[in-house]
């Protein structure tokens, strides 16, 4: 076995890596180990005014690239591989070293299917990369900056504790955004310091522990914290929410964290019932002098027929519509359900199919009004499409449900004469699968009633030819007046 050291990370892994591959040392030959920096460190201390700190040497920031250790050696790797070894680098765990070389071994020798996540290698440098770039985004949103005082050098301070090893990657984007601010972000393995010109790294020092508090006089953390206060609105609070987009452990490093227990606290104890309804009732405008009582709309009692629960057909329809006529009528017209139209006007036959009925009636010298005129199911049935609602025809046990209610008509009114208007009508009056062709047109005793059975009008206009259209309009008509002269006809008592 080969001991490789690394010291100074990515850089000093890819020239110690190169070497190794010149050399043709396999990864199974090879144990990798990292430099500790704590011995180094043991004997400095560092204080929040680093002019007066040990002095530190300026580092550069240049990303480095897969190169040739000599003019006779060379590794060409693509720049998404070269992305993922050195985003992988920064992952704090000890098989890194390892695993970006037999990577790296492997595209050298022509496997270029390591680099895919589909590879028990690739998969693994992908998670490694991953959870490494998602630390520079959480260390960019949770780095919070505290004002150290005027004329003090740096000017602002931050401590953070991340997971890996961002802080020379987060330090260079916060000097290319702060202009000649200065500041020092602090870790517990490394400190970051920008002098407004030039950014130094150092390793942390042995009193690392007492820099986590920061300043205490920062004024402007302050103001922050009232803001912060202010805008919360107990009454939308999702502490699940909170806790996905501000992870608990950055909390210790946010000035804003410490008033976060009580004010979900407050709103748990009632706080989130009231909200902002302090603030609403001072808001100006225009009283009105009226009762909430005063101000519903006036509704009516629901019916018996409103409250039905029978089948499903309730859930998606507007409203049940009942049937509609004279309770001494000796004629009664049974349809099969309501459709789009009488759904939402909630009366029976007012839409097109309505209208083909009342046309019908016209030719049979009948008015409406002399008929009880119901339908066998009381609920629409449809489906959506587009913004149409096409009607479907009622199942069988949603006849079976419905005929509760065709019951009761038939026991209140005692027609003389039942007109069926298609096969669902004549199916629920007789309780059984009806073919509609075997009745049509022919009067029969229904105890001690007649049945007319005939088309429902809404099939003229499902029929695209004029005459065959002429022709179910011409024999409903014949029906109903079929129908009218069997119910006007005297009975063997002279009624």
């Amino acid at each position: 076995m080969v001991s490789l050291q690394v010291d100074g990370g990515y850089s000093a892994w890819r020239e110690q890596a190169l070497r190794a591959l010149a050399a043709g040392w396999s990864p199974e030959q090879l144990c990798w180990s990292e430099k500790s920096r704590e011995a180094g460190a043991a004997s400095q201390q560092m204080g929040l005014d680093y002019e007066q700190s040990l002095p530190v040497s300026s580092i550069s920031l240049r990303e480095p690239q897969v190169c040739e250790p000599n003019a006779e050696f060379a590794v060409r790797i693509s720049k998404g591989l070269s992305a993922l070894l050195q985003d992988a680098a920064l992952c704090r765990t000890p098989e890194r070293w390892a695993l970006l070389y037999r990577v790296l071994w492997r595209w050298h020798h022509g496997e270029r299917s390591v680099a895919s996540v589909a590879d028990e290698d690739g998969a693994r440098l992908y998670e490694m990369a991953k959870a490494v770039r998602k630390e520079k985004h959480d260390m960019m949103a949770y780095v919070r900056f505290r004002h150290c005082g005027q004329g003090k050098r740096p000017e602002y301070w931050a401590w953070f504790e991340p997971e890996h090893e961002v802080l020379e990657w987060i330090a260079d984007y916060f000097s290319k955004r702060m202009g000649s601010t200065s500041w020092c972000i602090a870790t517990p393995q490394r400190v970051a310091l920008w002098d407004g010109e030039n950014l130094q790294l150092r390793d942390a020092p042995a009193n690392v522990d007492e820099l986590r508090s920061g300043p205490s006089d920062d004024q402007v953390e302050a103001l922050w914290l009232r803001y912060y206060r202010s805008i919360f609105n107990p009454a939308r609070l999702n502490e699940t929410a909170l806790q996905q987009s501000m992870p608990v452990r950055f909390w210790k490093g946010l000035p804003e964290a410490s008033l976060i227990p009580a004010m979900v606290s407050e709103a748990r104890n009632g706080a989130r019932r009231v909200g902002q309804s302090g603030l609403v009732a001072r808001m100006p405008g225009k009283s009105v002098a009226v009762t909430a009582d005063s101000a519903q709309p006036i509704r009516g009692e629901l019916s018996v027929l409103e409250r039905c629960r029978r089948c499903g057909l309730w859930e998606n329809a507007t409203q049940a519509v009942p049937g509609e006529g004279p309770t001494t009528a000796r004629m009664m017209l049974l349809g099969e359900q309501p459709g789009d139209h009488e759904d939402l006007a909630g009366r029976i036959f007012v839409g097109p199919a309505g209208q083909v009925l009342d046309q019908a009636l016209q030719r049979a010298g009948l008015d409406r009004d002399q008929l009880y005129v119901s339908n066998a199911v009381k609920h629409f049935k449809w489906e959506g499409r587009g913004r149409q609602r096409l009607h479907i025809s009622p199942s069988p046990a949603e006849v079976q449900a419905c005929g509760h209610w065709l019951r009761e008509e038939l026991a209140q009114l005692e027609p003389a004469v039942i007109v069926t208007l298609g096969a669902t009508a004549l199916t629920a009056l007789l309780g059984s699968k009806a073919r509609l062709a075997d009745f049509l047109s022919k009067p029969f005793l229904w105890g001690q009633t007649w049945v007319m059975a005939t088309w429902h009008p809404s099939y003229a206009l499902r029929v695209e030819n004029a005459a065959r259209r002429e022709e179910i309009v011409s024999g409903i008509a014949q029906a109903l007046q079929m129908g009218w002269q069997l119910a006007n006809e005297p009975t063997a008592d002279g009624a």
